[in-house]
């Protein structure tokens, strides 16, 4: 997806790190709708603003950020929330991604590590700094007992072999370029086919898809 098309909402409680954010973003092409230093003015300005993806701060003044996502999630046109926090702690990662964000970097990562996350959240894909991917899909895997997303009492939903197919890749971590070269497809087409999946089970993101692979054994 170009960057002009990804419309940014930053919210971070320390001015200067939020105007840093805001102003990387910009650079790189990127529509900044707005900023807020805490999550009560972020949840007030979003409905108006429309941003496709939040970038959001774990710490804030008034509300934690965990609290912040689930209240942009449940919003009637909900953005992508990529956590950027200064904490890297194994709890603070679940909670924020059970909340429904979408994607989770420390504060340590790069500008060009930002801004890539950035474009790969705005079109669904689960980003986390290095090492915590896998703490999530651990997390999901122990959760797996306690019933998967998606499902109905009409039966499983009929997926094509290629959509199984990338769903298992997705189950098993790999970002979307690296399954359209496995697959010798288009990043494009492996987008569309994680679409229509997302949609015949009734999901919202790749980490509810990953769980309900997880669920079906795809991770094998």
């Amino acid at each position: 997806m170009a960057s002009e098309a990804v419309r940014v909402l930053v919210v971070d409680d320390h001015p200067m790190w939020r105007d840093a954010v805001a102003r990387d973003l910009d650079e790189a092409g990127f529509e900044v709708v707005g900023t807020a230093g805490d999550g009560a003015k972020a949840l007030r300005i979003a409905p108006a603003a429309r941003p496709t993806l939040a970038v959001v701060d774990l710490n804030l003044p008034d509300m934690t950020g965990v609290e912040l996502t689930s209240g942009l999630v449940a919003l009637a046109e909900p953005p992508r929330v990529l956590v950027l926090s200064a904490s890297g702690a194994g709890d603070d990662v679940l909670a924020a991604v059970k909340a429904g964000a979408t994607g989770y970097l420390v504060k340590s990562a790069g500008r060009e590590e930002l801004l890539d996350a950035v474009r790969r959240v705005n079109t669904g894909e689960a980003v986390y700094t290095p090492g915590l991917a896998g703490l999530v899909l651990g997390e999901y895997r122990r959760l797996s007992s306690t019933g998967s997303p998606g499902t109905a009492d009409t039966g499983p939903p009929v997926l094509t072999p290629r959509e199984t197919e990338v769903l298992r890749l997705v189950a098993k971590g790999l970002a979307y370029k690296q399954i359209a070269r496995r697959l010798s497809i288009s990043h494009r087409t492996v987008q569309n086919h994680v679409q229509n999946t997302l949609t015949k089970l009734h999901l919202h993101n790749r980490v509810e898809l990953v769980r309900y692979a997880i669920d079906q054994g795809l991770d094998d």
